[in-house]
């Protein structure tokens, strides 16, 4: 299989990973006003698990370092497995619940409370799991992309309409913590299943990335029968949406949600890749950047701030400014 032996490599893996993180949303986009994200949100999985089983056969069954996709998966020990299906069922909570808190309380609030509350649980769950680099400037690079977080947050706030009734923004509020506490552990049990200190030659019963990237998707997609299957008949926002209108979606709406699905997998899998060199701190860490990337593609892209007045403006440059130092910051953790 393919693996990482320089933390510079590790370091573009993350940075990969950060850009598919915050950018596998823009295909809910491009897949219609009109397609529910209920709907969406199957296509996404189940692009997840079928560009998994890519990566297996690909980037997981070449080179003669570590074990084979198939040969990992037939010798990993069902404790581990658990672990990382644990690790997908967490997850795909989380990110629902994340979902439905943007629906209610809007993207502003979500994000910034959700993901940042996320960003700084993961790193302490996963720098107490296998420290690796330096403490301190990791936390300081924590503490700035966080800031950064906040700033993109206000700043969507001063863009968004108000008019949303108090209980509705409440319940969301309740929800982006919700989620963010869930999304902070997901990561350290798939960690946990896999030898982050010896990718080339791993530990017996533990899996290696490709496995453990494969074994997550399967974890979605199964509590993804249960988890959305209520998200569409008791939905947090909008009338109920059956089975029968997912069939009803055309091909190419279809598509666009499993490359959602497609882009959000590779990273994650280049995410546990990198972990083996960079920590899985400092790997979840710049993975978490990600909304900073969204941001990106909201401001140049999707000219979501367009027509924002000076004070806007200023935020989100201050955002990336903060946003840019933090990354250095995580990046030179680890060279310590």
């Amino acid at each position: 299989m393919f693996v990482v032996n320089s933390y510079s490599l590790a370091v573009i893996f993350c940075f990969i990973t950060m850009l598919c993180w915050g950018s596998w949303g823009n295909t809910q986009k491009l897949a219609g006003k009109t397609w529910r994200y209920e709907l969406f949100y199957w296509d996404y999985v189940i692009g997840m698990v079928l560009f998994a089983i890519l990566l297996g056969f690909t980037m997981g069954s070449i080179g003669t370092e570590g074990r084979p996709f198939l040969e990992d998966l037939a010798q990993a020990e069902w404790g581990g497995i658990g672990s990382v299906v644990l690790g997908g069922v967490i997850f795909n909570a989380s990110n629902i619940l994340l979902s439905a808190s943007v629906s209610l309380a809007g993207l502003s609030v979500a994000f910034p409370l959700g993901v940042g509350l996320a960003l700084v649980l993961g790193v302490i769950v996963n720098y107490v799991g296998a420290p690796k680099g330096d403490p301190a400037i990791l936390f300081l690079g924590v503490a700035l992309i966080v800031v950064a977080i906040i700033c993109n947050g206000i700043a969507s706030g001063r863009m968004r309409k108000s008019g949303d009734s108090a209980a509705q923004n409440r319940k969301g509020i309740i929800l982006a913590v919700v989620a963010g506490v869930l999304m902070s552990f997901f990561y350290r049990f798939v960690a946990a299943a896999m030898d982050l200190d010896n990718f080339a030659a791993p530990t017996p019963g533990m899996l290696t990335p490709y496995s453990a990237i494969f074994v997550f998707s399967v974890g979605v997609l199964l509590s993804n029968f249960a988890f959305n299957t209520y998200a569409m008949r008791r939905p947090f926002v909008g009338a109920p949406v059956s089975y029968r209108e997912y069939f009803r979606g055309s091909l190419p709406t279809h598509l666009v949600g499993m490359l959602g699905g497609a882009v959000w997998c590779l990273g994650t899998a280049f995410s546990y890749i990198a972990a083996g060199k960079a920590g899985a701190a400092i790997s979840y860490a710049l993975g978490q950047g990600a909304p900073m990337i969204a941001a990106v593609w909201g401001v140049f892209i999707w000219k979501e701030f367009k027509g924002a007045d000076r004070k806007t403006n200023t935020l989100l440059a201050v955002m990336f400014l903060f946003f840019i130092a933090g990354l250095a910051s995580i990046i030179a953790s680890g060279g310590n």
